[in-house]
């Protein structure tokens, strides 16, 4: 059975002018000569998004859309009608957003959060500004230290709210980011606390030296454009530290540690300093 608005693994059924027929099962669906791949040829399966034109018919393409039903997605707004609003998609067809479903009037050039759906009454895919109603903190599909996928979705006065695996509603503390963050921003973070009232607390990055890894090669990079050498150190101040890396004290000492147990720097008494196998960009064997 298809499902419209994600992706279907379909088999080929035969050739034509304008492209291949996919079994639909029942209905067969047409992929456009434009999106057929290379080399494609009857009974071969191929993975491809299924839609409905402008005439309603089902169609298929290998264009990958900004995001798939269910994803909830930053897009931007192409055109508005006096009955809604058509958001770019990333594939020939827009994405339509009614009025009834738009928290303010949306104008040619708005960025928007909407989540994608599939609307009740006609069955078409659609999209809706009032996210809210899909998020929900009472039953928890997350633990604490937990790695998670976040979207930034509001900024408030104590951080930025962030939207957890698509389900659920989490803050960042602004005492906790250190790096300039947009609605819209995917990033890694983990879950550091669920309270009782099932609020949940999150942190960029990830627990302890894991997060070091991802930051590591960043470092070493400005060492070795600083002619292998930074004036900067455990005793420097987090606000220089900040200002100069765009992360805490915290995470700076971390990867202070992780690189000299790795054997790839070494301090002086005014800064660090590259040794000469991580200057040319080759990691001793640990």
């Amino acid at each position: 059975m298809v499902k419209v608005g994600v992706y279907n693994v379909l088999r080929v059924v035969k050739e034509v002018d304008f492209g291949f027929y996919l079994d639909g099962d029942p209905d067969e669906i047409l992929l456009p000569k434009r999106y057929v791949p290379e080399g494609l040829k009857v009974d071969d399966e191929l993975e491809v998004f299924v839609y409905h034109d402008n005439e309603q018919r089902l169609i298929a393409t290998t264009a990958r859309p900004f995001g798939v039903v269910g994803d909830i997605v930053s897009l931007e707004v192409n055109e508005t009608t006096s009955f809604g609003a058509f958001l770019k998609w990333g594939i020939m067809k827009d994405i339509f957003v009614p009025i009834s479903q738009q928290e303010t009037r949306m104008k040619p050039g708005d960025r928007r959060f909407v989540k994608i759906v599939i609307d009740e009454q006609t069955g078409r895919i659609a999209a809706t500004e009032k996210i809210d109603k899909f998020l929900s903190n009472l039953d928890v599909t997350v633990k604490e230290n937990e790695q998670v996928d976040l979207i930034i979705y509001k900024k408030t006065d104590i951080g930025y709210k962030a939207i957890i695996n698509s389900k659920h509603l989490g803050l960042l503390h602004s005492n906790q980011v250190f790096r300039e963050l947009e609605p819209g921003d995917r990033i890694k973070g983990f879950v550091k606390h669920i309270r009782p009232d099932f609020k949940i607390d999150l942190v960029l990055g990830s627990r302890g030296y894991a997060k070091v890894s991802d930051e590591e090669e960043d470092f070493l990079q400005k060492l070795r454009n600083s002619n292998n050498y930074l004036p900067f150190n455990d005793k420097s101040l987090p606000e220089d530290i900040y200002a100069e890396f765009g992360i805490s004290k915290k995470t700076f000492k971390m990867i202070l540690g992780a690189l000299y147990k790795k054997r790839l720097i070494e301090f002086t008494q005014t800064g660090v300093k590259l040794l000469d196998v991580a200057a040319g960009g080759v990691a001793p064997a640990i």
